[in-house]
């Protein structure tokens, strides 16, 4: 029996010894290596099974091949080529081009867009669409639920589809975790193409449980495009509790939809197999010719660098007047926090919003440390009182805006699939200025919550522990 007791040990300490020298080889930031390394040493039957589900790194893998993603980029790009006069603001001329390098973001300039500030405008709209499209309907959500709001969209693309049109979902597995599979495959039955983002088998894909697609992407016979933080849930429409919900959704029109196109079909190819580059899915866009200039940006663990930070970053560091942000989680690694609080020790006017009430009440914790770091530095904190804000929108110097699916913390940043449009021109700019300063008159000072502001011992140590688990939040 001691002999078994030996060799169990022996064993435990060679699978210790094995997990952490693969987190030494990761080559990571030394900070989370040390930590990962600590967490697996001191406990490690916990941080063995942690470190795999939520630690392993996946930048380097390619979900789909270069050839692959040349062929899917061609008709985006052909596009972009016959566009002529594209103008582009030589003060963002760097942020572009390193969207274009890294990611064949392509900049579109004949573009429009509605502004949709809350549920009951972007699901009116978006039924109506759904109901005039002829030719093909591409929807990519993180969350579907089987809701009244769920069924009443299923029935409309099932009605679409019974009419010849094209449909194509992709849902996220475990954003949808809680749909029971009939709600999907009501659809398949009536000839929509439904497919699942990484599904979650165990063991096959259990490394990858924490990195999900966090996109919100909709196109419609390539005319119409919808993007922003909105999934399609009832709470999205009706809120939570005695809690409205306030998002933004950006309703787009023109030469922008080749990029959300682009980002769907790359997605679509992953998930299916299937390589769609048909110059149907690329309409004309003269109708909206000489409109602003803009660039679909996606994020993804997978790609080479964190494209969207490295936008943010890259805003961020270039603003000479204010930075607006709103984000219903805060949670920024550690870039991000220093250009922003580099920014409001320089004298830039740093505002950023978040919920006073959030969905998740550990990760609200977290943050509190992040917001009284960031008000401490000189920026204005401020916190929503009309609802649970999940809106997700950054605006610098009334001269470039983006907003999408992404949220300023690790998740987004690091582990997510997500997907931004960054927009250079000034009228939309001080467009969603004035979104952000009407949700700015509905919020409270970070200084004027004292249980915020001012917490006692035991609520910062409580803040602190919590904010030990910010990457994996």
């Amino acid at each position: 029996m001691q002999e078994l007791y030996l060799i169990g040990g022996i064993i435990s300490w060679i699978v210790i010894a094995l997990t952490i020298i693969h987190v030494i080889m990761a080559n990571g930031q030394p900070a989370k290596t040390m930590a990962w390394a600590l967490v697996i040493f001191f406990l490690p039957l916990v941080g063995i099974v942690l470190y795999f589900f939520f630690g392993v790194n996946h930048r380097r893998e390619r979900l789909v091949s270069q050839h692959q993603l040349d062929e899917l980029s061609k008709r985006s790009m052909l596009s972009f080529v016959e566009l002529r006069n594209q103008n582009t603001p030589a003060a963002y001329q760097p942020m572009i081009d390193l969207f274009v390098n890294q990611d064949l973001s392509m900049p579109f300039r004949n573009n429009a867009l509605d502004i949709m500030t809350d549920g009951y405008q972007f699901v009116g709209q978006l039924l109506k669409d759904v109901a005039a499209a002829r030719h093909h309907i591409h929807l990519e959500m993180y969350i579907i639920d089987d809701d009244a709001l769920g069924n009443l969209l299923a029935d409309a693309l099932i009605e679409r589809a019974r009419n010849g049109v094209e449909v194509r979902v992709i849902y996220d597995d475990v954003g949808c975790w809680k749909v029971h599979r009939r709600y999907f495959e009501r659809m398949r039955e009536e000839g929509i193409e439904v497919s699942p983002f990484l599904p979650v088998h165990f063991p096959t894909f259990t490394s990858k449980l924490n990195y999900r697609n966090h996109r919100k992407v909709i196109v419609i016979d390539g005319r119409v495009g919808y993007i922003g933080g909105m999934n399609i849930a009832q709470r999205y429409v009706q809120g939570t509790g005695d809690q409205p919900w306030r998002d933004t959704m950006l309703r787009m029109q023109g030469s922008i939809v080749y990029g959300l196109q682009r980002t769907f079909l790359i997605d679509w190819y992953f998930v299916d197999g299937t390589l769609i580059t048909g110059r149907q899915y690329y309409q004309s866009t003269a109708d909206t010719a000489g409109g602003f200039l803009t660039q679909v940006v996606t994020s993804a663990p997978t790609s080479p660098y964190p494209t969207i930070m490295q936008g943010y970053i890259s805003a961020i560091t270039s603003a000479r007047s204010y930075i607006y942000i709103e984000t219903p989680y805060f949670l920024p690694n550690e870039p991000v926090l220093f250009a922003l609080k580099m920014a409001a020790v320089a004298g830039v006017d740093v505002c950023v919003i978040c919920p006073h009430r959030s969905d998740a009440r550990f990760t609200e914790w977290a943050s509190r440390s992040y917001l009284r770091e960031l008000s401490e530095a000189g920026a204005r904190v401020c916190l929503y009182e009309a609802g649970f804000l999940h809106s997700k929108l950054m605006i610098v110097d009334d001269t470039l805006a983006t907003c999408g699916s992404t949220n300023v913390d690790f998740r987004s940043f690091e582990n997510n699939f997500e997907s931004n449009v960054f927009i250079y021109d000034e009228a939309v700019a001080r467009r969603l200025r004035q979104v952000f300063l009407a949700d700015l008159a509905q919020s409270t000072l970070f200084e004027d919550v004292p249980s915020w502001s001012r917490p006692t011992f035991l609520h910062r140590l409580w803040e602190s522990l919590t904010r030990l688990l910010s990457p994996l939040l």
